[in-house]
């Protein structure tokens, strides 16, 4: 028996006629409307491409952009590659294509060679990233781009202006009227972070396409679930300085139409749009690993696959005469073989080598503990200049000789009102502590600005902009608070270069108070925590004790090319024991390189920040008893200069590691492994340590000190260690 066969639905005649004019309207030709076919299948056999790699085990993980090239090969048409910027999601495939990634570019991710050019074989398929196409590379993690798309956009304005000022900016990338397009799927905007973004780029008027891709679920959960009213764009709607702009995102023609109003609005310099894309489609699973059978019925996946584009759009091509039946099938079987020989040539590239696995971690350029960063002090002025003092006269030398700095945060400029700056009655704010002070009056406009009481808004934002040049020094105005800006710093700032193969990095500085021992700090301004820092692969971090050292470290931190956390004591910032003169503008300390706080042969302490004059204290004691007691600070805990600890222990073969952090899990758990590893033989006792209590930080003066190490538990402990 014959089957019959059975035609494909057809589209109304009336709404055909309706695209066709919208087509027309638009500016779109036949070829147009051809090379939007051409991108959507290559997108998908791409996808398909690697799902078949998978099952070759030739890819180790997939997820796919179906459904979802409609509007992007819509928006691909309208922005610019070299020219605007794009920090695109996942789902992205279609764009990239349109813009240029090769198929066996996007395979050769697939399999983790150096065919890659999006990671370099250290990111999972679909992390899309392109140096040459402004395709800025972007990690697992949903909701961090938001806030780095607006640093990309704040960084291409701050550098027109520096241009329009005369400053030599010709090293740099960026354009007129460029737009910086940043996108997600509708679960994202679940995330804080998307709404610190859209109301940054609102306050500033950022040129940002906040593109959200709605295909209706996050993984399993409905967008009614989480989102008010089911849509983002209707909960958007009334938010000031934000353009909303819908479309049907199955339709690459509305979604092209919809695109170049978005466009004209956005080069036109009115702030950012909200480019809502519904009825995307999910013909696939989320991933591999996830199965949407299990949650969807067949009878929704069946209505889907009718308007996904994939099905919809060619379907409407041929039914207007555009294309024949015959041309869209050998368009197809042709993008299939282009796909197959990708794949194919893709497979047999070789993977990096072992050697390469740990490059990039940190600049291949400046190299911060080399001798360049080593320079004399030309002291002047009295020997009584704070540690506060001391970062910031680095602070405004810094800026008075830099131009591509820009410092943020919260309370760190003198006036959010620029028109206050010249009022002699008001001296300003210049951040809680002061360090800030005076620095936006000796800087350009725009180079020292407020920001948000946003702290993952700071990193974001400087994240972005140190990936266009930009040098951010940042503040975190309390360590204590520093948790919701963890993610920018673990997963992005440190991991930029590494994840993009050294294509894109973001040297920062982050400044931050940190530490007890002011009374009522109480659990939220007593926190110490640097070992969640020092953990973390590609970050620098510093913990001066003192005025000169802070003044030679930050400076370096600024002119290094590596993201620096840099941990500034609060107890220590108008010590009178710390002070220094003024060592001058050009005074520098390399990092990983200790300090000889005092020389001795009976024991080594090391210890940073407040513990160093604690236990400078308690050595003077045991030292009036006729011992010789040495005392290391080393400065810098990322890189960690064993070197200096070895050659101390080869003398005095006792160690002692004092710091403020809680013990258990704290940075001398780590010292005291290296040395067991490296230096038993030179031990004549056991490593000890004093550390705070495992406990958070009291109110009350007298458990605050109980809890927090003293001069007399490093006393104790040191005589414990000698007498051993």
């Amino acid at each position: 028996m014959t089957k019959k066969k059975v035609n494909a639905p057809k589209a109304n005649s009336a709404a055909l006629e309706a695209k066709l004019q919208l087509a027309k309207k638009s500016g779109l030709s036949k070829d147009d409307l051809i090379g939007m076919l051409k991108n959507i299948y290559l997108s998908r056999k791409l996808d398909d491409a690697e799902i078949s790699m998978r099952k070759m085990s030739k890819a180790y993980f997939q997820i796919s952009g179906a459904g979802h090239e409609g509007v992007l090969s819509a928006i691909a048409k309208v922005l610019k590659p070299k020219h605007d910027y794009f920090i695109g999601y996942y789902r992205d495939r279609a764009l990239c294509t349109a813009l240029g990634v090769t198929p066996y570019e996007m395979l050769c991710q697939a399999n983790g060679n150096i065919g890659d050019t999006a990671s370099h074989g250290r990111q999972m398929p679909s992390h899309w990233g392109n140096v040459k196409l402004n395709i800025v590379n972007k990690s697992s993690c949903t909701g961090t781009q938001f806030l780095q798309a607006c640093g990309l956009a704040e960084a291409g304005l701050y550098l027109k202006q520096l241009k329009n000022e005369g400053v030599d900016v010709s090293g740099f990338s960026f354009h007129e009227k460029e737009i910086i397009y940043v996108s997600s799927g509708d679960g994202t905007t679940s995330q804080g972070e998307f709404w610190e973004a859209i109301t940054t780029a609102s306050v500033n008027k950022l040129p940002v396409m906040f593109v959200i891709e709605d295909n209706g679920f996050a993984i399993s959960v409905p967008v009614e679930v989480q989102t008010p009213g089911g849509s983002i764009s209707r909960a958007l709607k009334d938010f000031p300085g934000l353009k909303i702009f819908t479309c049907d995102g199955s339709c690459p023609i509305e979604s092209y139409a919809a695109a170049k109003e978005a466009e004209t609005y956005l080069r036109a310099g009115n702030g950012p749009v909200l480019f809502h894309a519904v009825n995307c489609t999910r013909p696939y699973s989320h991933s591999l690993s996830d199965d949407h059978a299990m949650y969807r019925t067949q009878e929704e996946l069946k209505e889907e696959r009718e308007r996904d584009v994939f099905t919809s759009y060619p379907r409407l091509l041929v039914e207007s005469g555009l294309i024949t039946e015959e041309e869209r099938q050998k368009m197809l079987d042709d993008i299939g073989a282009e796909v197959r020989e990708a794949m194919n040539k893709a497979i047999e590239t070789p993977w990096p080598t072992q050697e390469s696995s740990l490059d990039h971690l940190y600049s291949h350029d400046v190299d911060m503990t080399s001798s360049d960063f080593e320079t004399a002090p030309k002291f002047s002025g009295k020997d009584d200049v704070p540690m506060a003092s001391s970062i910031n006269k680095v602070l405004r030398d810094e800026f008075k000789r830099n131009p591509l700095l820009r410092m943020f945060g919260e309370d760190v400029a003198d006036f959010s009102d620029l028109s206050r700056l010249d009022n002699p009655d008001l001296k300003g704010k210049g951040g809680v502590f002061k360090i800030t002070s005076g620095v936006q009056r000796v800087s350009r406009k725009n180079q020292v600005f407020n920001s948000p009481l946003a702290e993952a808004n700071i990193i974001g934002r400087a994240i972005g902009m140190a990936m266009r040049g930009v040098k951010p020094i940042v503040e975190i105005q309390f360590f204590d608070y520093i948790w919701t800006a963890y993610m920018q710093l673990k997963n992005e700032m440190a991991t930029t270069r590494y994840r993009s193969g050294g294509d894109f990095k973001c040297p920062m500085v982050v400044r931050v108070p940190i530490g007890g021992y002011l009374r009522g700090g109480a659990i939220y301004h007593s926190q110490s925590g640097e070992s969640l820092f020092t953990h973390i692969p590609g970050i620098r971090v510093v913990f001066p004790s003192n005025a000169l050292d802070a003044a030679g470290l930050l400076r370096t931190a600024i002119r290094g090319d590596d993201p620096v956390m840099f941990l500034e004591h609060k107890h220590l910032y108008y010590q009178g024991y710390n002070r220094t003169a003024d060592p001058g503008e050009e005074y520098m300390i390399p990092f990983g390189k200790a300090r000889v706080v005092r020389e001795g042969k009976d024991a080594t302490i090391v210890c940073w920040g407040a513990l160093v004059q604690k236990s400078i204290d308690a050595a003077k004691k045991l030292e009036a008893e006729g011992y010789s007691i040495e005392i290391l600070d080393p400065r810098t805990l990322a890189p960690f200069d064993f070197a200096a600890v070895k050659k101390s222990l080869e003398k005095t073969h006792r160690l002692l590691i004092c710091h403020e952090e809680t013990k258990t899990s704290g940075y001398a758990g780590e010292i005291a492994a290296m040395v067991n590893e490296q230096c038993f033989e030179s031990l004549d006792a056991p490593i000890l340590r004093v550390a705070a209590k495992d406990s958070h930080v009291a109110y009350c003066p007298q458990q605050e000190d109980y809890i927090l190490p003293q001069v007399s538990d490093v006393e104790e402990m040191l005589r414990k260690l000698l007498s051993y």
